[in-house]
């Protein structure tokens, strides 16, 4: 007799990757705890696992398991008590001209000239500086889970920049953003999340979530300045306290 109920869901098969450097601290390995989005139970599976700390690259949801560290810390900005502070308004304003807008997850050309224009510029030393069209249409389209883009838009029309969006049961989840690299005086990462943000409370979410927050990491710690912001610890999601 099978002690599974007839009617149940399949079992999550979970993997652990083999050591690879991380990409975020010299000098360290990282290791990853992974499993594939699959079948009608995906969305379900990304939402759960999401509040777990997880994220999800292409139909891959993962998070580090590594050593000896626990630098990688899951946020969370809880949209009902967010507020902007006096650096983040004074973005917004000098953004008012742009449109935002949502479209489905599918990749465009227009979106990759952005794209490699802000790898080129921002992360020139990364593997993803490397990725053609091809890679990008894969980033965009493999693994959706009631997946979207939310774009901004100048006054002709141009892409300014787009975030990847994960749609989950108690929020939206930041798979990955980009944006053009020669307007720094506008912020367009930070007013791209501070779109996110909004479109979740039009919608009643409770939660954006921003994947991981790794003190010392320059390419992480400006998730620190979105308070209030929660992080996932042994305890659950507890506030993060801004930066002294």
């Amino acid at each position: 007799m099978s002690v599974i109920p007839p009617h149940s869901r399949p079992l999550q098969q979970f993997y652990r990757s083999g050591p690879m450097p991380c990409p975020y601290l010299p000098g360290r390995m990282e290791r990853k705890l992974f499993t594939r989005l699959v079948g009608q139970q995906a969305s379900g599976v990304n939402s759960a696992l999401s509040r777990a700390g997880f994220r999800r690259s292409h139909d891959i949801v993962y998070r580090p398991v590594c050593s000896g560290c626990a630098a990688c810390v899951p946020v969370r900005i809880p949209v009902a008590t967010f507020s902007p502070n006096k650096t983040m308004r004074k973005v917004m304003r000098a953004n008012a001209d742009l449109v935002a807008g949502m479209q489905p997850a599918s990749a465009t050309a227009e979106q990759f000239q952005v794209f490699a224009s802000y790898q080129a510029a921002r992360h020139s030393d990364s593997d993803m500086s490397r990725m053609g069209m091809t890679d990008y249409t894969a980033m965009i389209e493999e693994g959706q889970v009631d997946s979207r883009l939310y774009t901004l838009r100048d006054g002709g029309g141009t892409l300014m920049g787009a975030i990847l969006t994960d749609r989950l049961d108690d929020g939206f989840s930041a798979v990955y953003s980009f944006y053009n690299p020669d307007m720094p005086e506008r912020s367009l990462g930070t007013h791209l999340i501070l779109t996110l943000v909004d479109q979740a409370r039009r919608e009643g979410l409770p939660h954006v979530y921003l994947g991981y927050w790794i003190e010392g990491s320059r390419k992480m710690d400006y998730k620190r300045r979105f308070q209030p912001l929660e992080a996932l610890g042994r305890d659950g999601w507890l506030p993060l306290e801004p930066a002294s």
